[in-house]
């Protein structure tokens, strides 16, 4: 079984909307948890009302919602996805199938950013090239998408949650040196441009620039470099 394990907090607004793309999907051998980070809003009811188990963290941080998720989680494999995803048709059977076929312990997607602006189509081509790069040396992934078998993730102790941020880049870093990763080749992830929006287009591509760069050579990142909020939309 699939384990979706989708961290949230105060997403009232888009949890809806991912989770009708996830019961629009072919593939139905799969289970949903929401891992709540003690919302303000109506988070959990609207989880809870549309059929998914709910489960709570009050600390505020993905790599906590991502861990306490999966702890709750009865599959065999995960997949954990941000709550302002929107998932295409097929995507989870497609998915499934090639991770299975490619016999893949972890492995992530190549990005569609939410927006045929001319900066968007420049950042997808963007981060997909340095990505496919490093997925054969220290492979990367964003946390908005990472499909793990229960027992690497396991096995690494889920998510590092000393880090402040890039703990996905760390997470697929580590996984890669117990399990085969690699970027799926058959879907490509939608991926919000919400915090491009809120903050503007530069200023974000700057503060990705700087994490990047820092986790390049296998930096981990436990201070404050950039100002990145979870939950602040």
């Amino acid at each position: 079984m699939l384990s979706i394990i989708i961290p949230a907090l105060n997403e009232a607004k888009y949890l809806p909307l991912l989770l009708a793309s996830i019961y629009r999907q072919d593939f139905r051998d799969y289970e949903i948890i929401v891992s709540d980070a003690n919302s303000e809003d109506q988070t959990r009811q609207i989880a809870i009302d549309l059929g998914v188990r709910v489960v709570v963290d009050a600390r505020r941080h993905p790599s906590f919602q991502r861990n306490t998720g999966a702890r709750a989680a009865l599959g065999d494999t995960f997949l954990f996805l941000d709550a302002d995803s929107v998932l295409p048709d097929k995507f989870l059977s497609r998915v499934v199938s090639e991770f299975q076929y490619r016999n893949l312990g972890v492995a992530g997607f190549y990005l569609i950013f939410n927006s045929d602006k001319f900066i968007y189509r420049l950042c997808s081509f963007g981060y997909n090239f340095f990505a496919w790069f490093r997925q054969y040396w220290r492979p990367i992934s964003v946390g908005a998408g990472i499909i793990v078998r229960r027992d690497v993730h396991e096995k690494i102790s889920g998510f590092d949650e000393t880090l402040f941020v890039a703990e996905d880049y760390d997470y697929c870093a580590r996984a890669a040196k117990i399990a085969k990763f690699r970027l799926l080749k058959t879907v490509k992830l939608p991926y919000s441009i919400r915090r491009m929006e809120k903050e503007g287009d530069l200023k974000v591509l700057i503060k990705w620039l700087k994490m990047g760069t820092r986790t390049l050579w296998g930096g981990k990142i436990k201070k404050k470099i950039v100002k990145y909020d979870f939950g602040n939309y």
